[in-house]
């Protein structure tokens, strides 16, 4: 509701009384949507060694052709070190994750495995078959390779109206199909401006997650995605971003236990550029970044791939 009082046409006084009156009528019955989040003592002042960071790169609808495509890939592979890895491999390095579109992806794939580069899919659709016309399912983009599915991005909830009905569908779709969800989450400007980013990441969380046993949450990485940060040059400040990777475990102790809050890799999203970086992956509760436009220049997703944390 919130979300979409932008598009009515109300003034901007009304729109904050309906949007405060929404909340306080849901805070009466928040048990059925937002998990009760107890106090945490520690959960999240743990190093976060045990954690394989997680870098990703969405390339959204971009490049324009297959060509532009292989050349990406190619450069971006030439420039990673020996701090990338696979995620089987796992030992001290960063799991690195293209996102290209779909006409791409078997070629991105070729061009990336040898050093240890994943591919996923941007999104799927939740049936295994039929008639969805432009719809993909999880089999056909597992059958040429991907291992990571994006669920719940901004852009599907918003401009093609994705419900997290619809998002916890394909979550667990991705999870019964052997693949990784990467869950997006996160508030927008309007929400952020009405101080209900918490409220707003909680019932994100519960919803989209609701069916998703203990054991499944292994293979789920969380990406706290703040919607007005997205493609506009503006990010957390990363003791910001950190604190909302805090609430979040604080959340998914609620929902499943301290084991999983403290296992389950949380990504920060949000124009992520090779300056920012640094500062956010010295967080000890930044897992990694899913990363937009900066993705498109592969010297600029190298960097941020091969970041680099404050000694101590």
């Amino acid at each position: 509701f919130v979300t979409h009082l932008h598009n009515i046409r109300l003034p901007s006084t009304m729109k904050l009384s309906l949007a405060l009156s929404a909340f306080a009528a849901a805070a009466s019955s928040a048990s059925a949507f937002v998990p009760h989040i107890r106090p945490s003592f520690g959960i999240a002042t743990e190093l976060n060694a045990e954690r394989q960071p997680i870098m990703a790169g969405n390339w959204k609808m971009n490049p324009a052709t297959e060509e532009d495509a292989l050349a990406l890939a190619t450069e971006f592979s030439k420039l990673l070190g020996d701090e990338s890895c696979a995620i089987n491999d796992f030992d001290g390095c960063t799991e690195v994750v293209l996102f290209p579109p779909f006409p791409f992806i078997s070629k991105v794939k070729d061009a990336v495995e040898d050093i240890g580069i994943t591919v996923g899919a941007q999104g799927i659709f939740y049936e295994e078959k039929g008639a969805f016309t432009g719809s993909v399912s999880s089999s056909m983009v597992k059958s040429i390779g991907c291992e990571y599915i994006l669920c719940g991005h901004s852009e599907r909830r918003i401009l093609f109206k994705d419900d997290d009905v619809n998002i916890n569908a394909k979550v667990k779709k991705v999870l019964e199909s052997g693949m990784k969800p990467i869950l997006c989450i996160g508030e927008t400007k309007d929400e952020l401006d009405l101080d209900i980013t918490k409220e707003v990441c909680a019932m994100q969380l519960s919803k989209d997650l609701a069916g998703v046993t203990k054991e499944q949450m292994a293979d789920v990485v969380i990406a706290y995605e703040p919607v007005w940060a997205i493609g506009t040059g503006l990010v957390c400040e990363p003791d910001a971003a950190n604190a909302m990777h805090v609430y979040i475990r604080e959340c998914l102790a609620s929902m499943y236990d301290d084991e999983v809050a403290q296992a389950t890799r949380i990504q920060y999203g949000g124009s992520v550029t090779p300056e920012s970086v640094d500062g956010l992956m010295d967080q000890p509760d930044i897992d990694g970044c899913l990363v937009g436009g900066a993705s498109l220049f592969a010297d600029k997703f190298a960097r941020i791939c091969n970041f680099q944390k404050v000694e101590e």
